[in-house]
């Protein structure tokens, strides 16, 4: 296979950039995703990657819930704060406030939309699992545009 090929068709995939939000018990963490699409309407469904050894798994795995956030496309910089590690205080969040609602997952206050998500499944596949969440509540808190990945110099995938 011409790995170059793939790395590059691969990272032709529209992606969009989110912050997830999770929780255990009364601890809150989120992360940037990008690899997050809807798999079924009845019931509504939402699959997401989430890399193996991380914190932000062994949580979802724990609490069996999460959140989507949708940022602004003018937000950017919100989604930088979530690609970094976290500062030595543990605040993941720095400033930015946020709402716990049905799932006591963070839902940032400066999200455009959110969704909140029962896990149904997790499978195994290769160096990610794929989460399947069953959408349980959702709001557009405003009509805007959302970041995705074609509008940052940034890439995940390949």
């Amino acid at each position: 296979m011409n790995e170059e090929a793939k790395k590059n068709i691969l990272r032709k995939i529209p992606y969009g950039l989110y912050v997830i939000g999770v929780c255990a018990g009364k601890a809150h963490h989120a992360f940037t995703g990008s690899w997050l699409s809807q798999c079924s309407m009845k019931p509504p469904r939402v699959m997401l990657g989430v890399r193996h050894g991380t914190h932000s798994l062994e949580m979802i795995e724990k609490a069996r819930v999460f959140s989507v956030n949708f940022v602004a496309k003018s937000d950017r910089k919100i989604l930088e704060q979530f690609f970094k590690a976290p500062p030595s205080d543990g605040n993941r969040f720095g400033d930015l406030s946020f709402q716990l609602k049905k799932t006591n997952t963070p839902i940032l206050d400066r999200s455009v939309a959110y969704l909140e998500c029962e896990v149904k499944e997790i499978v195994n596949a290769g160096d990610h699992s794929v989460v399947i969440g069953e959408v349980i509540e959702a709001e557009v808190v405003r009509e805007e545009p959302t970041l995705v990945m074609g509008d940052t110099p940034w890439h995940y995938g390949g």
